[in-house]
């Protein structure tokens, strides 16, 4: 449902991440020469490291792992260039290929999306069956096709959801159908337009925003980027009708637009 008029009402402007205080970087135990901090690695990648891949210490599931995407006080996969972000896919598919199960992997920026550590990182979750989310998903086809496109580069395409459940919701797919992102070239690439996404949201915002991405893997694989703008109450919750500020023609048309700078 489209409400625009909701957009007025009190409280409802963009939520926005905090700045780094003194105390969060004096105390980021993700950050270069801070190792002993975190659980034994299950992965580095680069000498010196420039990823990392280490146990989550709070699991929810027998088994979860966090990706460090960088050994700087990177906040924001918005300031992450391609080339790091190529090694944060290939620590995703080494892993994968490591443990069975099926992999969920997201991304969860500012406390709003979940996001415990400041730090850049993403999640692996490993289950033990495809999630429900993923199983009922809708033809993916249908969607792209009445999305509303935003940019289309190194063969992945991105759009706006023709059904958001909060406003900017994103499609990020490759071009042709690919059912296993983890033997893919394009996953880097994805995550690349993801990180595009972000920086153009930041540039609408007016600064960087809690948002939330994950990966579904099915007969075509993609990342799906929703930011975390309105918050979701008894109507979303309990009836499952999502009311959204932004009509996804006009997402698209922001997103288009925006300025951003290269990462």
């Amino acid at each position: 449902m489209i409400a625009p008029g909701r957009a007025k009402r009190p409280g409802a402007g963009w939520p926005h991440v905090e700045p780094a205080t003194p105390a969060e970087l004096e105390s980021c135990p993700f950050c270069a020469g801070r190792e002993d901090r975190t659980p034994p690695e299950t992965l580095r990648i680069g000498e010196p490291w420039r990823v990392r891949v280490v146990p989550n210490l709070y699991p929810a599931f027998q088994r979860q792992e966090v990706v460090v995407h960088a050994s700087e006080h990177v906040r924001t996969v918005a300031d992450l260039g391609d080339d790091q972000l190529a090694l944060v896919a290939e620590a995703w598919q080494r892993r994968e290929r490591a443990t069975p199960g099926y992999l969920h992997a997201l991304i969860n920026e500012g406390r709003v999306a979940g996001g415990s550590l400041a730090h850049s990182h993403s999640q692996l979750v490993w289950l033990p069956d495809v999630p429900p989310a993923v199983a009922r998903e809708q033809n993916l086809r249908r969607a792209l096709e009445q999305g509303f496109e935003v940019l289309e580069r190194d063969g992945i395409i991105a759009a706006c959801s023709y059904a958001p459940r909060l406003p900017y919701e994103t499609i990020v797919a490759p071009l042709a159908p690919e059912a296993d992102p983890w033997s893919s070239e394009l996953l880097a690439p994805a995550l690349a337009v993801v990180a595009e996404l972000t920086r153009r949201l930041h540039a609408i915002g007016g600064g960087p925003i809690p948002l939330n991405a994950w990966l579904h893997q099915g007969e075509w694989w993609h990342l799906e980027l929703v930011p975390r703008l309105t918050a979701l109450a008894g109507i979303e919750l309990g009836a499952e009708i999502y009311v959204t500020t932004v009509a996804p023609e006009d997402a698209a048309e922001q997103l288009r637009d925006a300025y951003t700078r290269e990462a």
